[in-house]
């Protein structure tokens, strides 16, 4: 199972404020973002998932949290840390999945993320969630995808 994180990050790190991204709207950002993420499961926090009820990304939905719920949501399914996610991923038909935040999600599952897909938005925003700092040599930039608003970034964990 190929695991890839997918974040749009300010130059400054900032992932969001209050639930909401500090920037103006970037539609090819979203475009590319959903077509990616669209046939994947995707693995996501309570919070993010809430934010995202009304128009959820994925085939499934692995929602971690610390206190189980029932999300009403019949492709939803609840899962308490990093290990039983991967048995429920590990479950599924599918060879690849994709975290797709919050901040603390995306930091819970740096260890064992093959990839990483970063749109960077250029300058620095106010914010209350960051992107989580990374052993940068452990990694390998990849690829880099510029588009008029933000240049789309693919990281290569490095296996020795």
């Amino acid at each position: 199972m190929e695991l890839i994180s997918v974040a749009a990050i300010a130059g400054n790190r900032v992932l969001g404020k209050d639930g909401e991204l500090p920037w103006p709207s970037i539609p090819a950002d979203k475009r590319q973002y959903r077509e990616r993420i669209a046939d994947w499961p995707v693995v996501l926090g309570r919070r993010t998932f809430d934010s995202m009820r009304d128009d959820l990304p994925g085939t499934v939905q692995i929602v971690l949290s610390r206190s189980e719920s029932d999300y009403s949501v019949d492709s939803a399914r609840h899962a308490s840390g990093v290990d039983a996610t991967l048995d429920m991923l590990e479950a599924t038909a599918h060879d690849r999945a994709y975290v797709i935040g919050g901040a603390a999600i995306y930091e819970l599952f740096q260890p064992v993320v093959d990839r990483m897909l970063l749109s960077r938005i250029p300058g620095a925003y106010d914010g209350d969630v960051y992107f989580h700092e990374w052993d940068r040599d452990a990694w390998e930039l990849a690829s880099q995808t510029p588009y008029e608003e933000f240049t789309l970034e693919e990281w290569v964990r490095r296996r020795e």
